[in-house]
């Protein structure tokens, strides 16, 4: 369990933005406010523990980006603007026409974002299913948890396999679901696919090799007889320099793909706050107040080694992301309430977490027996 000031600055942030919302809009107000964190949290535990698996490759300067311009980008952009951009396209209204509808009619608003359910559910369902799938389809994982996780690693040795049933993924949803509704799903979908692909390809091709574990800066390789210069090459500065480059574009290039997921996440939680508040400032509020729990819980996460010390942390929360994809593409014809996502995940992660304490002591008990 986290210590209480791990959360310091996320609590002064609730106790600022929920006296000030029932200032200026009433005592329910303010408790709307603490209502849309709670539920961001509740659906975005998972988000945490995943986001931890790919920030811990990263180093401490682009982990400070991840919880500063991070988190605005997060409430800002991913909370406020994006559904509006969203909404723009799906509804074929200008960007000043939505915002107006926003900030001056709500229920209009959130009708046009309930209609684009079905583009939200395409991008958002199809890419957290291309991160569930690049997880358990990956044949380099140390440990399995549930029965059947090592036949999908081995699954995983055939090139293509991700993005393969993806798209096959998307052509039976997009059969199942109502005509008026079929295209978006699939042009969305085809995004999903696109942007995932872009995104985790040029994070994996700027993460240099060689890292030092301990400053996260790439070793240059030099030779023990000569003065710091190689007779062809670059010099050691010139090499470090470089080296530096890469470094910054792959942290950049992760980043970009920590947003979109966290975008992913978020879809959800966005327009399950409709029935909270229609009020999108508030919700942006509420939403980002747990977004920025969510955020530091997955530094505390990444800095104390807990997904070293809990080995099927991760498994439970990318089971929990299969399940928000086949939540998102139900919601396209059925509505799921959200109590529904944030306890399936809950539970997932929870048995995961006894699943790794169970499996710790009995190796403890393998390497001490009494």
């Amino acid at each position: 369990m986290p210590p209480i000031k791990t959360f310091r600055v996320p609590l002064a942030m609730t106790v600022i933005a929920i006296v000030t919302a029932a200032i200026i809009g009433g005592a329910e107000v303010g408790a709307i406010v603490a209502l849309l964190a709670v539920l961001e949290i509740s659906i975005s535990f998972d988000n945490a523990i995943v986001n931890a698996a790919i920030l811990k490759n990263m180093s401490e300067h682009w982990q400070q980006i991840f919880l500063t311009w991070g988190i605005l980008i997060a409430v800002f952009g991913m909370r406020l603007v994006f559904p509006i951009l969203i909404v723009a396209v799906a509804a074929g209204l200008s960007l000043p026409t939505v915002v107006d509808q926003a900030l001056n009619q709500p229920d209009v608003y959130a009708h046009n974002l309930e209609g684009a359910n079905a583009i939200i559910a395409g991008f958002g369902g199809i890419f957290l299913l291309m991160v569930f799938l690049s997880f358990f389809f990956d044949e380099e994982k140390d440990h399995h948890w549930l029965p059947g996780e090592g036949i999908l690693a081995k699954i995983g040795s055939v090139d293509g396999i991700v993005p393969a049933i993806a798209a096959a993924a998307l052509l039976l949803i997009s059969q199942l679901v109502a005509p008026a509704a079929e295209q978006d799903v699939l042009v969305a979908g085809l995004a999903g696919i696109v942007a995932f692909l872009v995104a985790n390809g040029l994070a994996d091709r700027l993460e240099p090799e060689g890292l030092d574990e301990d400053d996260d800066q790439p070793a240059v390789a030099m030779d023990a007889g000569s003065s710091g210069a190689a007779a062809d090459g670059p010099t050691g500065s010139q090499a470090a320099a470089a080296a530096a480059g890469v470094v910054a574009k792959g942290g950049f290039a992760t980043f970009m793909y920590l947003e979109l997921l966290d975008a992913s996440f978020s879809f959800d939680g966005v327009i399950g706050a409709f029935a909270i508040s229609k009020d999108i400032i508030v919700i942006a509020v509420g939403l980002g107040l747990g977004a920025l729990y969510i955020r530091t819980l997955t530094v505390y996460l990444v800095r104390q080694g807990v997904l070293s010390e809990y080995r099927f942390l991760e498994h439970g929360a990318h089971w929990a992301i299969g399940v928000l994809a086949v939540i998102l593409f139900v919601g396209i014809e059925h509505h799921v309430p959200e109590v529904v996502t944030g306890l399936v995940g809950a539970l997932l992660i929870i048995s995961a977490f006894a699943a790794s304490v169970v499996a710790n002591r009995r190796d403890d008990a393998e390497l001490h027996p009494a």
